[in-house]
């Protein structure tokens, strides 16, 4: 089975994620691409999707959003997963899911969401950046949550083999 990970990485955090995820996928036998949303033409050679998305001030990555506006029907019909990066700190804050999450659950017919915990170096942003990273007084640090990830990465893997051995009996 195919799979694209498409992932909306402003400085490399969330790619981070999105390898780890493809990692357990290819671990579990799966064919994985991982490409970034604005070089997605089509989705039509993969057999399932996981969409994720750094977020900033409560919003998704404009790439990832415009993905979904090019894409939409052919996503809406394959298994489409998301997952936001973004949240910094313990407890991780901003705390909920960004504010467009149920309407492309909705859109796609996705099985899941996920927002996992976000990095942020200070040195690597721009200055404008800086200015917002300030005033919402981000902490910085790697708040990601390896096993988690893997986890989730996991129960799509699972996920994903028990429907195509249900699709072989029912087919056979």
């Amino acid at each position: 089975m195919k799979v694209l990970v498409a992932v909306a990485s402003r400085h490399g955090s969330t790619r981070g994620i999105a390898d780890a995820i493809a990692e357990v996928l290819v671990a579990d036998g799966l064919d994985v691409t991982v490409a970034e949303p604005d070089d997605v033409e089509s989705v039509e050679p993969y057999d399932a999707v996981v969409l994720g998305s750094s977020v900033y001030v409560g919003r998704w990555n404009a790439s990832a959003r415009s993905m979904v506006d090019r894409l939409a029907g052919e996503l809406a019909a394959r298994p489409v997963w998301l997952f936001s990066s973004g949240p910094l700190g313990d407890p991780p804050a901003p705390a909920g899911d960004p504010e467009e999450v149920p309407s492309l659950m909705t859109r796609l017919g996705a099985r899941a969401h996920r927002t996992f915990g976000g990095a942020l170096d200070k040195s690597r942003l721009a200055l404008a950046e800086r200015a917002v990273v300030a005033l919402l007084q981000a902490p910085e640090g790697d708040y990601r949550c390896w096993p988690e990830i893997r986890d989730w990465a996991g129960g799509i893997a699972e996920e994903l083999h028990l429907e195509h051995h249900q699709h072989l009996h029912v087919a056979g």
